[in-house]
């Protein structure tokens, strides 16, 4: 379940990536019921969004 639920946030990203904004709200939500390797697996999933989309990058706060 909890790996459909990573899979499922990776989707969200890639559809709100166009709005800093909310993309930072995702995060911010999916931080709260991914597990602690998840997010360390989102983390690296956001940074490869960063790349392409360098507007994006305010969203790493939620890393720290």
């Amino acid at each position: 379940m909890a790996r459909a639920m990573f899979e499922y946030t990776k989707r969200i990203l890639k559809k709100v990536s166009f709005d800093p904004n909310l993309f930072c709200t995702e995060v911010k939500k999916a931080m709260h019921y991914l597990l602690p390797y998840e997010i360390e697996e989102l983390k690296v999933f956001v940074e490869s969004m960063i790349k392409s989309n360098p507007e994006l990058s305010r969203c790493t706060v939620y890393f720290v």
